[in-house]
């Protein structure tokens, strides 16, 4: 009998693909799992169904030993698994991509909304009772019609948040990556400029990029004197694509209006870390989510069905679907 450990909590439609194939499945908690507790659980696995906060290294493949034939990764992107180790020991590493272009991108929607209404400010004023009436200066946000989103990343994400912004609140897009996709121009809008062209002249700026050695710190010191004072800054990507102790002194000299953030530098730790985040909290331009981007029922459970679905093509010898490769 083939043995999956699944290094934490998952929704249960994919749980219920590998039992159905007779498959032992042990399922790790619904919270961080302990170093020692994952490296004890992998012994003598077939199948590591991993997701994003467990780092599965050289270490960790070691300690699974000569069974274990994938690591299915339970998220799009793939910087905690070392995918080079695993390919050399002719191992496969997956993941879920297209599953959650989108909530992500309706996630990305919601943060600079937020921040253009100034909602969890308005929510928070209300809450502590300081509404004694309307006002006609009372928390005074701006409108998204005819402002400028910059995209850094047009991938499926990227895309999609453009033709929101664009069919559903008449916002000007323009965005860089490696290339350009005249398709996409043609079809529903947008430009392809610079970086340095994205920032000087965007109002909203939303990360969509993979974190790997060449994105790591993209938004630095550099970047956001490039920004207007009057931009706000969005990440649902990965926390290390933007340097916190730089963003951190933006925000307080005010060279910039704000951020919407869903990933931190140092997660899983938000208020405590080499550099301390708990002044973000001091911050009312500053929105916070807890990396829940994807986080909907429906796309959850799709990422659970692929990432099982991954793990059964493989253990019935064949190769899987969503199949990383690196050089």
């Amino acid at each position: 009998m083939a043995k999956v450990f699944v290094t934490r909590e998952i929704p249960e439609s994919g749980l219920k693909i590998l039992k159905e194939q007779g498959y032992e499945v042990v399922v790790g908690p619904r919270e961080l799992i302990s170093r020692e507790d994952l490296l004890k659980n992998v012994v003598g696995v077939d199948a590591i169904l991993s997701v994003l906060t467990e780092k599965i290294n050289k270490e960790v493949i070691d300690a699974a030993g000569a069974n274990l034939k994938i690591i299915a990764n339970f998220a799009m992107g793939y910087d905690n698994i070392d995918v080079k180790e695993a390919q050399s020991r002719n191992i496969y590493v997956t993941n879920t991509p297209g599953t959650l272009t989108e909530t992500v991108a309706e996630h990305a929607m919601a943060l600079i909304l937020s921040l253009a209404h100034r909602i969890v400010e308005a929510d928070q004023f209300t809450r502590d009772g300081k509404y004694k009436g309307w006002g006609p200066m009372l928390l005074l946000g701006e409108d998204l019609n005819n402002k400028t989103l910059g995209l850094i990343g047009f991938g499926a994400i990227g895309q999609r948040l453009a033709e929101m912004a664009i069919k559903g609140f008449n916002m000007k897009v323009i965005y860089y990556d490696v290339k350009p996709n005249p398709e996409f121009e043609k079809n529903i809008g947008g430009q392809f400029v610079s970086l340095e062209e994205l920032l000087k002249n965007s109002d909203f700026v939303s990360l969509h990029v993979p974190l790997n050695p060449q994105t790591k710190h993209l938004i630095g010191i550099k970047e956001l004197s490039l920004m207007k004072k009057t931009a706000y800054l969005i990440n649902t990507a990965r926390g290390p694509v933007i340097d916190e102790n730089a963003l951190l002194n933006a925000l307080y000299t005010n060279d910039i209006a704000g951020a919407g953030l869903d990933v931190f530098e140092y997660e899983p730790a938000i208020v405590e870390t080499r550099f301390d985040l708990r002044e973000f909290l001091k911050l009312d331009n500053v929105v916070l989510t807890p990396h829940t981007a994807s986080a909907s029922i429906e796309t959850r459970s799709k990422m659970s069905t692929m990432a099982a679905n991954n793990i059964v093509a493989t253990l019935k010898g064949e190769t899987p679907l969503n199949l990383i490769k690196i050089n």
